[in-house]
């Protein structure tokens, strides 16, 4: 089946975690292979109905909820990323990492969205997906933490140095 779908596509979806044979071909089926009708993987996941709402009045933003939706590929993209939060992937620690702060309702829409982009720029750009790994993407926000941190820390006029003996 995935060399069927190499050759119909062009691009090994596969290799997207979360995306398996059958929601390749549901989601090649539903959006077709040229995804040129959206200019940018934004609108693309606004299509999805899995980007943030924006409604403002006056200035207020009254919710930024996502919209409901009856959209198929949707309804397979969540259950994909519900599926993924029990891998040992970089998309599965960044769902952990979501649901313990926000709640699984809103990690799951986030991590359906990063599917759905990653599916978008194998598609439209042929970009072929390496797992960077649980290791690298808890490296990578640690550094993120360290430097606001430190940043915030610079702010009120103080520095931070690292603990002794701690890494």
């Amino acid at each position: 089946m995935r060399t069927l779908l190499y050759q119909l596509v062009g691009v090994d979806l596969i290799q997207i975690h979360g995306i398996g044979p059958y929601l390749a071909l549901w989601l090649i089926a539903e959006c077709g292979t040229d995804l040129n009708r959206w200019h940018t993987a934004h609108h693309f996941t606004s299509w999805l109905t899995l980007a943030p709402g924006s409604r403002i009045s006056g200035g207020k933003v009254l919710s930024a909820h996502t919209r409901k939706t009856n959209n198929r590929v949707t309804a397979h993209l969540r259950l994909a990323a519900a599926a993924i939060g029990r891998t040992n992937t970089a998309l599965g620690a960044f769902y952990r990492r979501l649901s313990a702060r926000i709640g699984k309702a809103k990690a799951v829409t986030a991590t359906a969205r990063k599917i759905a982009i990653l599916f978008y720029n194998a598609m439209r750009f042929g970009m072929a997906y390496q797992d960077p790994g649980v290791d690298h993407y808890e490296q990578k926000y640690r550094e993120r933490v360290v430097k606001g941190l430190h940043r915030r820390a610079a702010e009120f006029g103080f520095t931070l140095q690292p603990a002794q003996g701690v890494s």
